[in-house]
């Protein structure tokens, strides 16, 4: 059986590059605690060899860099004990937000190359790299609302310093956005043809690393720049920056119950925003609750606080039915039925709310961080 993550180190004209190759492309290499644990070992690894100068991850196939977490694993662990403790599910998202948290405080260059599909978990690992790369084919998105997740993985930071109002909606909504929507919203910081991968990874390969991280961040700037400012490709239509003043106006305010009668009201022929629509009203209203309140508690939070109070929401909504409810009807018995416990947010109590903001334990597993 292949190694879930294919890690190796790559020879440069001076120093090395490692490698790290998420590589389950039957599941669009969707993260597994197994792989989470393989890109933390070879980071810590690295991290204070001096041989190594920067690391790139990718995925293997055309589709998907990484479409998310394991769900179905997930859902297994929440559904089979009920209330809790869900350990493989609590162990996970410990263990994913410590490796999400260790790449963006990172000191040598990351490269993610983030083509295909990026989704959930997948965006946690290229939100958190210091260059990320998106392609023509690129479609990212947060789609939790769906399942009664909410968008985690550090999305609680990099969702609330995306222009205007735009983090709160596609997380409300779990609208997909594409290569453009990524440059616009801080997703990515370069477009480069998905052609041209093998020859990024070449030019990496002829770089004279140096010791010092902070040069070898310039030196793959220089790489990436002279590879996205060359490219012959047209960027794909915007579409949160188009939507923009739209997004705005539906998110405007303080009442998220309004918010979401605003949106699920929304009569447009407008095919991007018509699926935005769609996407919160078959959504857990009670899903969309605890996403707007996770954002609104955590816009002024640092990165450490965000994964701290991330990782608590995460083991009190595993332990909570409707997580289970929302993945058996959309990935397991795929009715798109969920028989979700309010079809009204106005009608979800304040306490039961309240509940899934309260710590589940005595510390934090991310106290240490």
């Amino acid at each position: 059986m292949p190694d879930a993550v294919w890690v190796r180190l790559e020879s440069a004209a001076n120093g090395k590059l490692g490698r790290l190759t998420l590589n389950s492309p039957q599941t669009l290499n969707s993260l597994t605690l197994e792989m989470v644990d393989l890109i933390q070992s070879a980071l810590d690894e690295w991290r204070d060899d001096p041989s190594i100068a920067a690391i790139v991850i990718d995925g293997s196939g055309e589709k998907a860099f990484c479409a998310g977490g394991d769900v179905h694993a997930l859902h297994a662990s929440s559904a089979g004990t009920p209330g809790g403790p869900c350990e493989y599910a609590e162990t996970f998202f410990a263990r994913e937000y410590r490796m999400n948290y260790a790449l963006h405080t990172y000191a040598k260059p990351i490269l993610c190359w983030g083509h295909g599909i990026v989704m959930g978990g997948g965006l946690g690992v290229m939100a958190g790299c210091s260059h990320r790369v998106v392609t023509e084919a690129t479609r990212i998105a947060m789609p939790e609302v769906s399942i009664a997740l909410f968008p985690d993985v550090g999305g609680s930071w990099f969702l609330n310093h995306m222009p205007g109002a735009s983090g709160r909606f596609l997380a409300l909504t779990a609208a997909s956005v594409n290569a453009t929507d990524a440059l616009f919203c801080g997703l990515a910081d370069r477009f480069i043809g998905a052609d041209q991968k093998e020859a990024v990874m070449s030019a990496l390969q002829e770089v004279h690393w140096e010791a010092d991280a902070k040069t070898n961040h310039g030196h793959m700037r220089h790489v990436l720049r002279g590879f996205s400012d060359s490219t012959a490709l047209e960027l794909p239509a915007a579409q949160v920056e188009a939507h923009l003043p739209a997004i705005n106006a539906l998110c405007d305010g303080d009442d998220i119950h309004d918010v979401i009668d605003r949106i699920t009201a929304l009569d447009t022929e407008d095919r991007w925003l018509a699926k935005a629509r769609d996407g919160l009203i078959y959504g857990s209203k009670l899903a969309a609750l605890w996403i707007d309140r996770q954002l609104f508690e955590t816009r002024h939070s640092s990165l450490k606080e965000v994964f701290q109070s991330e990782v608590q929401l995460g083991t009190n909504i595993m332990r909570h039915p409707e997580f289970a409810e929302g993945v058996r009807a959309l990935l397991i018995d795929k009715d798109r039925s969920p028989a979700w416990l309010y079809s009204d947010s106005r009608a979800v109590p304040a306490d039961l709310l309240a509940q899934f903001f309260a710590a589940p334990w005595p510390q934090n597993p991310l106290a240490d961080l």
